[in-house]
């Protein structure tokens, strides 16, 4: 060989970060993604994917995409309370800037969630622009175990993540078995109201509305068509009718009755109006996300509560021990359950 050859060779391989193997991985989009092999930190590219991240190895979770407010630290690990917040580079309002990413210096970019075009085409610019590779999840709310296995494997937290996803294979199995009992007819027609009004909803094939849809009841905003959030007026609701009102806004929850139109809808009427849970995570959505697990069996003992056979306080307390490494004290609990069933249960 050419010495001067084999000079240039040797000087190129001098260059090359020895120890360091790429592994390729198809995400859901079916992008073939070239990860590092060992992954020590994890940037987030939206709120589902925080909740993941956190929940199967929340010492890889490079920070937050919002600021976590004071009432939903406790619920959390200490060690993630003080993490820095970036924002968000996917969804309404994104926030994080290609300066932030880099600044995070994280191994992988995780996007859990919708997948499609659009968002297939910007993890490959973002991907393009920083050089870290982007990896988008399938967040369908019924491919849970899958998405935490597979995740699992990613981030070489197999053992945890197959914990979690045996919980919310058997999650499914238990909502499957008391909805065999309940006759379609007998499924209850259900409004979910976001924001302080109530006045925000989503319509059929909302991922908001993805719970309430794998709960079997009827979501009365269907009847709108299909989509994705929408506005809706009082009169709407009252058209529709519904015999359970579910309010993200404990303030919505609170002001419902008094108001001359929502007074005269049938879940007002009869005190049917129930606040969702909604720390650390919301168990109804915000994020849409694997939080949603323990929203299911909530919503089993809300609407089908002479079928359900589980203990939900027993059960908060044992999805917070397993996914989110917290104890829940007497009093947690209580504030996580204030308004959320009927006060007989």
């Amino acid at each position: 060989m050419n010495r001067y050859l084999a000079g240039a060779i040797g000087a190129l391989l001098a260059l090359i970060p020895f120890g360091v193997e790429a592994k390729p991985f198809t995400d859901a989009a079916g992008r073939t993604v070239e990860l590092p092999d060992h992954i020590g930190k994890v940037l987030a590219a939206g709120p589902p994917a925080s909740v993941l991240i956190y929940a199967i190895a929340p010492e890889k979770l490079a920070g937050w995409v919002r600021e976590l407010k004071a009432d939903e630290k406790p619920y959390l690990i200490e060690a993630v309370r003080g993490l820095p917040t970036y924002g968000r580079l996917t969804g309404k309002g994104g926030t994080a800037n290609i300066e932030a990413v880099l600044a995070a210096k994280p191994d992988v970019i995780i996007d859990v969630g919708t997948v499609d075009a659009t968002y297939a085409s910007l993890a490959d610019k973002v991907q393009s622009q920083t050089g870290i590779p982007y990896v988008l999840i399938d967040g369908s709310f019924g491919k849970s175990a899958e998405t935490l296995r597979s995740l699992g494997v990613m981030l070489g937290a197999e053992e945890r993540a197959g914990k979690l996803a045996d919980y919310a294979d058997e999650t499914l199995k238990q909502l499957g078995d008391t909805l065999a009992a309940v006759p379609a007819d007998k499924r209850p027609r259900v409004y979910y109201g976001r924001g302080p009004d109530g006045l925000e909803t989503g319509l059929a094939g909302s991922i908001n509305l993805e719970i309430l849809e794998a709960a079997g009841a009827v979501n009365v905003a269907a009847a709108a068509g299909k989509g994705s959030l929408t506005q809706v007026s009082p009169e709407q609701v009252l058209a529709w009718n519904p015999e359970v009102v579910i309010a993200a806004s404990p303030k919505f929850a609170g002001s419902v009755a008094a108001d001359p139109v929502w007074s005269k809808v049938e879940a007002v009427a009869k005190g049917q109006v129930f606040n969702a849970p909604s720390l650390p995570f919301g168990w109804f959505d915000s994020p849409p996300g694997i939080n949603r697990l323990i929203g299911i069996r909530w919503l089993e003992a809300l609407l089908y509560g002479d079928h359900y056979k589980g203990d939900l306080k027993a059960e908060t307390r044992a999805f917070y021990r397993l996914f989110y490494q917290v104890d829940l004290d007497d009093a947690q609990l209580a504030a996580l359950l204030k308004g959320a069933l009927p006060a007989t249960q």
